[in-house]
């Protein structure tokens, strides 16, 4: 995405513990349960017990869900951040925009997405909202911010769910790197319910600088999910190449594969450029794309945006299943068209504001379960 000024933000809010005892079982499309085994006297016994944490790919039923909060604290100029550092749709947000009211119906957009997952019976969580010291430590100049500020906007980049991994990201802009906080208590609370790996990419090597480009980084966008191959976008303006290692190390063990996708400068996250919407159709921006698709995907139905449409978060919808896709209402004549003539049921909301800010409805959801099984 290219960077854009947002016009309007001021202070005002717009607001491992591996156990080894569970064995992962796998099913026809997935693991969605898993085995608890116990000795007792010598007697090893197997129990079968429901897991509530798992994502076998992006468009498996979503059944439990984070939903982001609408909060931006920035202490910086827009205009002075590096290229790309802040990616915004083209247009941003008018000067004459009412801060009071767009938070209104920012909260709003989101509200709305709810009432939609509910609508399906998904499960749906909240991060809690900033406190005040995290508020505080978002400007203090020699702190993990910089100085630049505090955000509470998008749940999906600093954490992910691969499986019944819950991985908590690695930010490379500094604004965003209290962002797990208000969501670290629900992912504690999971790990610890479910019995599942709960892990953190190692922090960036910021000895050379706050905005050092060594990392790791490595951000949810970035991450697609296929089953047991994992696609993992690269720009360099979110997850590196240290970032997509550390995964490769951490998943390999697993049965996992990783494949890099080089994006285009200008994309800030894979999920700014490809959306799996069921097996074998996604859409896609191939100018997003450096190297063109992968190997894996390169046979897939495509529905093909612009570039600048992808820049506007058209790609950035939301499979609630491989039957459902959530998409903005600004492009319901051509998303949606193409979604509808295969048979897929699209629901539409306004996501203006949300899409002012660089993200749309994958980035302001994570999932926690995801599975057909």
């Amino acid at each position: 995405m290219k960077k854009k000024s947002l016009k309007w933000v001021g202070s005002t809010a717009l607001s491992l513990v591996l156990v080894a005892s569970i064995l992962p079982v796998a099913g026809a499309t997935g693991v969605s349960k898993v085995n608890r085994v116990t000795e007792v006297n010598g007697t090893v016994t197997t129990k079968s017990e429901k897991n509530n944490v798992y994502v076998e790919s992006e468009f498996a039923t979503l059944k439990r869900v984070v939903l982001t909060q609408s909060e931006a604290f920035m202490h910086f100029n827009f205009d002075d951040l590096p290229e790309g550092d802040m990616p915004m749709p083209e247009g941003g947000m008018s000067m004459n925009t009412d801060p009071v009211e767009a938070q209104k119906k920012w909260e709003k957009e989101r509200e709305d997405l709810k009432k939609i997952l509910e609508k399906y019976g998904v499960e749906v969580q909240r991060p809690r909202l900033l406190n005040e010291k995290e508020k505080q430590l978002g400007a203090v100049k020699d702190g993990i911010t910089g100085g630049e500020g505090v955000t509470n906007f998008f749940v999906r980049d600093p954490f992910f769910t691969i499986g019944n991994h819950l991985i908590e990201g690695s930010f490379k802009s500094a604004y965003r790197r209290l962002e797990v906080l208000p969501v670290r208590s629900i992912l504690d609370k999971e790990a610890a319910q479910n019995n599942v790996p709960h892990v953190a990419v190692p922090q960036p090597d910021v000895s050379k600088g706050i905005n050092s480009a060594a990392g790791p980084y490595l951000e949810g966008g970035d991450i697609l999910v296929y089953g047991k191959t994992v696609f993992v976008g690269n720009s360099g303006l979110a997850s590196n190449k240290a970032g997509i290692d550390w995964l490769r190390n951490y998943l390999t063990p697993s049965g996992y594969k990783v494949v890099e996708v080089k994006l285009e400068p200008g994309t800030l996250h894979l999920d700014c450029a490809i959306s799996f919407v069921r097996d074998g159709l996604m859409i896609v921006s191939m100018d997003s794309l450096a190297n063109g698709l992968p190997e894996e995907l390169k046979n897939w139905d495509k529905i093909e945006v612009s570039y600048k449409d992808a820049q506007d978060l058209a790609v950035n919808g939301l499979p609630i299943s491989s039957e459902v896709y959530v998409t903005d209402i600004a492009f319901k004549n051509t998303i949606g068209k193409e979604l509808e003539k295969r048979g897929i049921k699209v629901e539409y909301v306004d996501y203006e504001i949300s899409r002012s800010f660089g993200g749309a409805f994958r980035c302001s959801t994570q999932p926690l379960l995801r599975t057909d099984s």
